[in-house]
């Protein structure tokens, strides 16, 4: 990928590049970590960001088994897009895993998606649609391991597992999958790994419940990509590829991205609007959070919350920017606007009321790139680093982005 940036005159002012070699190889690099498993490529959260039906169609080609979502109406869309690619559903099952009452399961079960149950009302509402379209929906039932979110507790089970063992009987269902989440699954501390363990114990205990009552799924999948990584006796028969995927670390503390051998996937950048220098003492942006210690060169970069820039990053985050004798380190300053944030691009030559020709030439100019975050390897700052400087994880940092930013698929050297 280039770091020029040369928008068209009628684009946004700002893009995400997405990497789809990336891409491959982070998956590759997790397929190695858990060989004999299947692996899914969760496609969640339109993507993590990244674009829904490319990354799918990456992961699907990159030797990707199975396509995972949260929300139902989430897998319509990706299941219609992989249609209108031509991509024969038996080679692309995706399972969505958040549904409401009055969801339309019918159009799921025609769509061939599979679903999560985790209570009797989930299975009730899908028998009677798998009822009307005429066919068995395909389901993986969910157990609550201790994370207290979705799935049906070990006390509830029996009487979900027999319901299953009836609406199987009845030809309403078919049991895919057990599948389940861990809590504490990037946590390496005594109380993390006791943790993981006791979800395991509970996974294995759910599966017997389920056995008991002559449900027995194919596919169990209890694995992310902390999973993956750091905790082996939990691939079982297929893992979950998430963050991984997008070449983030499931907890950079423990091991960061290049430490695991993957490459992040998305780079976001803007041409600098504004380079100007700023006084000793000039308050910048609202509420004057911080004022020039010295004579300052200062840049514009015409992002901000309203395009999921973090508005909490402010006063720390990174940004390096292309410039013309090289790159040239920033730091946000001032507060994350709506639409642009001030970076401090360093000390300019002169005293106080020198005008800005006697400053010396500029660190950058007008149009130059400026990278929020992206590959190290480019001398790029990363979403790790954004995380911290926002108090968050590296998840929400790629995930808030806008919709409205382009996203720029570069497959090869090349952008389409």
């Amino acid at each position: 990928m280039t770091d020029t940036y040369a928008p068209q005159a009628d684009a946004y002012p700002g893009e995400a590049l997405i990497d789809h070699g990336a891409i491959a190889h982070n998956l590759r690099v997790l397929r190695a970590a858990a060989p004999a498993a299947q692996q899914m490529a969760v496609v969640k959260a339109n993507a993590y960001g990244h674009g829904l039906l490319p990354v799918a169609l990456t992961a699907l080609a990159s030797g990707s088994d199975w396509l995972g979502v949260a929300q139902l109406p989430e897998a319509v869309e990706l299941r219609e897009g992989l249609d209108r690619a031509g991509i024969d559903r038996a080679d692309a099952p995706v399972l969505a895993w958040i549904t409401t009452p009055g969801s339309d399961f019918a159009g799921a079960i025609r769509a061939g998606i599979d679903l999560s149950v985790s209570w009797t009302w989930v299975l009730d509402a899908i028998s009677a649609a798998a009822r009307a379209v005429g066919r068995p929906a395909r389901v993986h039932v969910k157990i609550d391991t201790g994370m207290s979110r979705a799935g049906s507790t070990l006390a509830d089970l029996p009487a979900l597992a027999s319901a299953l063992a009836a609406a199987q009987a009845d030809g309403l269902v078919e049991v895919v999958g057990a599948w389940s989440h861990l809590s504490r699954g990037d946590d390496p501390s005594e109380g993390g790994l006791a943790s993981t363990a006791s979800h395991v114990e509970n996974f294995e205990r759910g599966l017997r419940i389920l056995q008991n009552a002559g449900v027995r799924p194919a596919i169990r999948h209890l694995a992310a990509t902390s999973g993956i990584l750091w905790h082996p006796e939990t691939h079982y028969d297929m893992v979950r590829a998430g963050i991984g995927l997008y070449g983030l670390s499931p907890d950079p503390a423990v091991a960061d991205a290049r430490e695991l051998g993957l490459r992040p996937v998305m780079t976001l950048r803007a041409p600098l609007t504004s380079v100007k220098v700023i006084e000793r003492g000039a308050p910048v942006s609202y509420g004057g959070t911080w004022e020039a210690p010295t004579r300052r060169w200062a840049g514009l970069v015409p992002l901000g919350y309203g395009d999921g820039v973090l508005r909490s990053a402010s006063n720390a985050a990174p940004v390096v920017v292309r410039g013309p004798g090289g790159d040239v380190p920033a730091r946000c300053v001032g507060r994350v606007c709506m639409d642009q944030f001030v970076i401090d691009l360093g000390p300019a030559d002169g005293a106080g009321g020198t005008p800005s020709s006697q400053s010396g030439a500029p660190p950058a100019r007008v149009g130059d790139c400026a990278v929020l975050f992206g590959d190290p390897t480019t001398g790029a700052p990363t979403a790790d680093q954004w995380a911290v400087a926002a108090g968050t994880i590296n998840y929400e940092v790629v995930t808030r982005l806008g919709d409205h930013i382009p996203r720029i698929h570069v497959r090869a050297g090349r952008s389409q």
